[in-house]
């Protein structure tokens, strides 16, 4: 059964002076202030049927402070078992016991455990004390939204033809290793994939003469898949993987169809842009260039930390984000800030209206898009200071993605887009206390 912490800590444990084994070392003595953290994350790393024999693995505690590492210095799961098996200051950060260094993948498994709710509840959880100690003050709060990427190369319609194509192919010719149930098909891969590259490099002439050839291979693969189906009836994973390849490849069709055969103007909704990371959304941001993956919403106080986020689903507008920043605020730590600030795109009579009635005492935006001071509840002196004050968001958010690597989630899935994003979202805002702490 997997323990929580070690009984006892090793008396050798030691951190580099080096001001990165210090930070290291200050990190760790800020976790242990709070062991209700390691207590959060039992549920996701603790089976429900725990086995009383046999190997127990990493503590809970470890597993948190290797999700950090990880985090705090954008390793991969190779480079962190490197890492974790050859520096003193990394060893003793994680609390691993003399002679265990755990591998790629059990780092990976573990870490991948954790949920994207607890991590959340993390974050809120620490922000709540630091808060009661005095040490947040969210007398002034500002907004801002951004992206974050998912990791995926630009959409094009062929490619992801292609890659529909080739996934189910592949689950196709090993369905007799997988299943039991000899199943013959004609493999189209090959094909597909040197048309794919030619419309690829292609002029829009060729292009119209080529889309059909492929959309035309994939539509025999979606007969071959329906065969299958009918003929295999056991296997319910590889069924359900199956399924849902199928139905993902039918919208590539569907929508390659009506863009370049019909020539419709596809909405985003409609579109698909990754057949790996179908949760992916279309994001514009004014007259910025286009993003595939999710906008957030932030929201900071005067020191840096972020006190709420949201990971939107859809290009939602950034008016429709204010107001749940304050209802969060409320729910989560039982108080609202006296004054707020964001940018223009948040601006919108509604929003102060609401704002001021739920009561905040000012609710200003940079642009004030119509309008008054009055209105937002304002003097042109506190707007100029409250104008100025937003502008540390923006430096905020640059951190987070440089620093932390939130500019692209790395983790595959929704569910791990969002615990990517929290995770960096825990471990900015425990790097940036251990920082005004010095």
């Amino acid at each position: 059964m997997r323990e929580a912490r070690h009984a006892q800590y090793s008396l050798t444990e030691s951190f580099s002076e080096h001001e990165t084994g210090q930070q290291l070392k200050q990190l760790s003595d800020l976790i242990d202030q709070y062991p209700e953290l390691v207590d959060l994350v039992h549920k996701d790393l603790t089976l429900s049927k725990p086995r009383q024999t046999g190997c127990k693995g990493l503590t809970l505690d470890t597993v948190l402070r290797c999700l950090l590492i990880k985090q705090l210095f954008q390793f991969s799961y190779e480079k962190m078992a490197f890492h974790l098996s050859d520096s003193a200051s990394y060893r003793a950060f994680a609390r691993l016991p003399m002679g265990v260094s755990p591998s790629r993948s059990s780092l990976q498994k573990c870490i991948r455990t954790i949920q994207p709710n607890t991590l959340q509840l993390l974050n809120t959880k620490m922000i709540k004390h630091w808060l009661d100690d005095g040490m947040i003050d969210i007398e002034h709060l500002r907004i801002d939204s951004t992206v974050v990427r998912s990791h995926i190369a630009p959409p094009s319609d062929s490619l992801l033809l292609n890659d529909g194509i080739r996934v189910l192919s592949r689950m196709l010719a090993k369905a007799k290793d997988v299943t039991g149930i000899r199943f013959s098909f004609r493999d189209q891969r090959k094909k597909a994939k040197s048309l794919a590259f030619r419309i690829f490099n292609a002029g829009e002439d060729l292009k119209n003469h080529l889309y059909p050839e492929l959309l035309h291979l994939a539509d025999l693969v979606m007969k071959q898949v329906a065969r299958a189906l009918d003929k295999i009836t056991s296997a319910d994973h590889w069924r359900a993987n199956l399924i849902h390849y199928r139905d993902l490849l039918a919208k590539v069709i569907d929508q390659t169809t009506r863009r370049v055969i019909n020539g419709e103007k596809v909405p985003s909704s409609d579109k698909i842009v990754s057949v790996f990371e179908s949760h992916t959304d279309i994001i514009v941001k004014g007259f910025r260039d286009i993003q595939y993956g999710h906008k957030i919403n932030l929201s900071s106080d005067a020191s840096g930390f972020f006190t709420h986020c949201s990971i939107e689903k859809g290009n939602t507008s950034d008016k429709a984000l204010y107001m749940p920043v304050l209802h969060a605020h409320q729910n989560d730590y039982q108080c609202l800030p006296k004054r707020t600030i964001a940018d223009g795109g948040y601006a919108s009579q509604k929003n102060v209206t609401e704002g001021l009635a739920l009561g905040v005492k000012a609710a200003a935006f940079q642009k004030r898009v119509g309008l008054t001071l009055s209105e937002m509840g304002l003097k042109q002196k506190t707007f100029k200071k409250l104008a100025a004050f937003r502008a540390g968001i923006e430096g905020n958010i640059s951190e987070l993605k440089r620093r932390f690597g939130c500019s692209v989630a790395q983790w595959k899935g929704k569910e791990g887009f969002d615990a990517f994003v929290w995770s960096s979202i825990l471990s900015y805002n425990l790097i940036r206390l251990v920082r005004l702490q010095r």
